[in-house]
């Protein structure tokens, strides 16, 4: 800990002046970020060798998660905040005029993530270490992130997202610990000394390197490490020259330079043509591979032996995106420790834990034979061999049923099942909301539970509070602290306790004029960034997330076209002001979703330049959504979207970012909605539409006739020929692709069947908002019920019910009495 300002002055200058060779006076706002961070990772520098001593000498189980996505936000005010000295260095940068939130918006927000699966992996970080957990990340450093969206002319654009043209400060290059990961090639096999080996020829290598980022636990001294790998040509690496290889190597080199980079060079490459479809298994494969090879190398320098290796290693691999690691970890123990096939099985069985994140057939993912033997010859070897042996296993329990082993299999109809693979070389598979695991158990994947019920278990989503309310919020998070004290920030559950605060005017009051002044914040950016006025005092209905047509935008944006005709038709209708706010990307390739943000666009261009609709409404479209961009919308958010076609979202966790910064839910029955309604009670939250079950009856029964409402319903077909008469300021085929997917696709996600039950449910949240004080015991209730979603408590249900580890304390707190912010 700096033991005084003066000292923190002194290392931050020296810091500046060493690695820039400037003055405080010459320095830029971006060298003063830089320095300042360097000065922070060097702080902790100590207590992150020390955390890793303490494992080791410790010796107890460690796990380490692997994600493709790690969607981390800024990292230094998070940092200052956890380590417990940010108002302390706020007033020691402002004893040298800077000014420490200038610095903090200066960070990109690292290109590391797209949405909730990587967000929740961050949140997951920052409470293992914070629970003082043995639990290390693993993933790929991305040059370049998703991308950058930017709205033209209504339209979404996609340009780089260069988040390290800066470079990253809280990055360490370790190069002495890089491995090599083998592609193409052949495989051949030998008898030696009395067994068959399998030796891999003619690969392309790729030097994997490690880049490693410090988790910092909140107020404790652990710090954990997220290990991201980048690729490099192994003939760089090794100092090969251009100049000693003849021409046609040179075009060879030039192309290997290539491949070799795209590997870790973007985020979800465009997977619509082959070449991105294998790009994206070799970025699986790469990061799964180095990350292995890490793990076991480290595992037996310690300990000499692998024996016990399942006992002291945990793998858990979110989603399908890593479930390489179970072939690959055959490979290492059968290839390069000399195992047998029945030994190494044990071992990996008994360290791979999966957690589904889907219940959508068409993202259960699946890889094309043909390119998983062409790009991993070795590695398709061992995946024909565990398809054989686990179809012999479920001839067992479904004698002569072929089509149930067929559709089990880990290879059918030339296809590598992704899903299929993990649960089979799993001991344990976990859904991520109670709704979530039922249909995963007794729909999607009824076989497996049925042949491993042992193997499923459900373990329900969660945020890190202190990032989204103390970082997010900071003056809500110090009103709590005020009341009921600082003991949620480590136990969330008791935020429970302001509950009997909810029938408390004057706490009602401080509760709503933080949320104006949060409004007021918002509406600036928006002023600044867009040159439209926002009314602070009007419903901020938000609807942020990835765009997606499950995700229902659309519903929203039909929602805001009736409401426009209505407001035309009777200027004097009885609503409270509204502001529509929307956020999020759309896969570059997914026409229909972009087709979606240019209606939003549209419908903004329209209404907020209608002078008859009087400014009740207002619809705004924030580009190139970002967790720091969440960070602004979240605490100034009223009402919080969450309606997904019901059995569709696996979970959700902004529902529960908003909920814990009192805002109120309008959503189905779905996901993680269905416990959060658990939680706050019916009179606390907005619930509309089709069910869970009734929708999968639907399904069944081969959906509904969308074109029967259409005809019914004169209210809907005026919006939905809205969309393609002219009415729009658009040329005419300009939605054309939405309204074919509503009616004559009938309306896979129910859109125009949850229609009017959502429009109710609008008009519900547009009374309740008018009754301030009612809505803002609804607000408190909602904050209150919010630590139930804590990642504190799920990853702690992972640490008891799936890894079975322990605590790890490293020492003792930095200091007593530390800020609050």
């Amino acid at each position: 800990m700096f033991s005084s300002k003066e000292q923190f002055k002194e290392t931050f200058l020296d810091k500046l002046n060493g690695m820039f060779g400037k003055s405080l006076e010459e320095a830029s706002s971006m060298d003063r970020y830089m320095a300042l961070g360097a000065a922070v990772r060097n702080h902790i520098a100590r207590k992150w060798v020390k955390t890793n001593e303490r494992y080791l000498y410790k010796g107890e189980r460690q796990v380490y998660y692997f994600s493709i996505e790690f969607l981390l936000g800024r990292l230094l005010g998070a940092n200052l905040l956890n380590i417990g000295i940010r108002r302390f260095c706020q007033d020691a940068l402002g004893e040298l005029g800077i000014d420490l939130n200038e610095l903090e918006n200066l960070e990109a927000d690292a290109g590391l993530g797209n949405g909730g699966l990587g967000r929740l992996a961050a949140c997951f970080l920052d409470s293992m270490a914070s629970l003082s957990l043995p639990v290390h990340g693993c993933g790929i450093r991305y040059k370049y992130g998703l991308f950058e969206q930017k709205i033209v002319d209504g339209y979404q654009m996609e340009l780089p997202d260069n988040w390290l043209k800066n470079g990253n400060v809280w990055e360490i290059r370790k190069p002495d610990k890089a491995v090599i990961v083998r592609f193409y090639g052949t495989v051949r096999m030998e008898a030696r000394d009395g067994r068959l080996r399998f030796i891999h020829e003619n690969y392309k290598p790729v030097l994997a390197v490690p880049y490693d980022v410090p988790v910092i636990g909140f107020q404790n001294q652990t710090v954990n490490t997220l290990r991201l790998w980048s690729a490099e040509t192994v003939s760089a690496e090794q100092g090969l020259e251009y100049s000693d290889l003849n021409r046609c190597k040179r075009l060879e080199n030039i192309q290997y330079q290539y491949d070799v980079d795209a590997i870790s060079e973007i985020l979800y490459p465009d997977d619509t043509h082959y070449e991105g479809r294998v790009l994206r298994l070799k970025q699986q494969y790469f990061f799964v591979s180095a990350g292995l090879q890490s793990i076991v190398r480290r595992y037996k320098r310690k300990n000499g032996t692998l024996l016990e290796f399942a006992d002291k290693i945990a793998i858990h691999i979110n989603d399908t995106h890593p479930a390489l690691v179970i072939p690959e970890l055959m490979r290492i123990f059968i290839d390069e420790e000399g195992m047998g096939w029945e030994e190494a099985w044990q071992i990996t069985v008994n360290t791979v834990s999966y957690t589904n994140h889907t219940i959508l057939p068409e993202a259960m993912e699946k890889w094309p034979v043909e390119i998983m033997h062409h790009l991993l010859p070795r590695i398709y070897m061992i995946l024909q061999e565990i398809n054989e042996r686990f179809c012999r296993h479920l001839w067992h329990s479904f004698p002569g049923d072929w089509d149930k082993i067929h559709q089990m299999a880990v290879i059918a109809d030339d296809y590598v099942h992704m899903a299929h693979l993990a649960i089979a070389g799993s001991y344990s598979v976990n859904g991520v909301a109670k709704i979530h695991t039922e249909i995963l158990k007794k729909e999607v994947l009824k076989s497996f539970a049925q042949t491993y019920p042992y193997k499923f278990n459900n373990k329900t989503n969660g945020i890190t509070h202190r990032r989204w309310l103390l970082q997010a919020n900071p003056n809500l998070a110090r009103l709590i602290s005020r009341i009921v004290g600082d003991s949620w920030l480590y136990h969330p559950a008791y935020l429970a306790s302001l509950r009997r605060y909810s029938e408390d005017a004057a706490f009602r009051e401080k509760v709503a004029a933080i949320k104006l002044a949060n409004k007021e914040k918002l509406a600036r950016h928006v002023r600044n960034k867009y040159g439209i006025t926002l009314d602070p005092h009007s419903l901020f209905d938000v609807h942020v997330k990835r765009i997606h047509a499950y995700k229902r935008q659309l519903l929203n944006a039909l929602h805001i076209l009736d409401l426009y005709n209505r407001l035309k038709e009777n200027p004097d209708l009885d609503i409270p002001p509204r502001t529509f706010i929307f956020a999020g990307k759309a896969a570059p390739g997914y026409y229909l979703a972009k087709r979606v943000i240019k209606l939003v666009n549209t419908l903004a261009a329209m209404v907020n330049h209608d002078p008859r609709i009087r400014d009740k409404l207002k619809v705004v479209f924030l580009e190139n959504y970002s967790v720091s961009l969440a960070e602004l919308i979240i605490p100034a958010a009223d009402l919080s979207q969450q309606i997904s076609t019901a059995s569709k979202e696996a979970s959700g966790t902004g529902n529960m970012k908003f909920m814990l910064n009192g805002a109120i839910t309008l959503g189905t029955l779905d996901g993680a909605n269905i416990e959060i309604r658990e939680e706050v009670g019916d009179e606390n939250i907005i619930i509309f539409g089709l069910t869970a079950d009734e929708v999968l009856q639907y399904y069944q029964q081969g959906g509904y006739r969308a074109w029967d409402l259409y005809h019914s319903q004169p209210r809907l077909q005026l919006v939905l020929d809205q969309l393609v008469n002219g009415f729009l300021p658009a040329p005419g085929e300009e939605f054309r692709v939405i309204f074919n997917s509503l009616l004559h696709d009938n309306d896979e996600f129910f859109v125009l069947k949850d229609f009017f039950p959502y429009a109710a449910a609008q008009e519900t949240a547009g009374r309740l908002f008018a009754d301030r004080q009612r809505w803002g015991r609804m607000a408190i209730h909602n904050i209150a019920h919010a630590g139930f979603f804590s990642s504190d408590r799920t990853v702690s249900e992972y640490a008891v019910g799936i890894w079975k580890i322990n605590p790890v304390v490293i020492g003792d707190p930095y200091m007593v009495g530390m800020d609050r912010r």
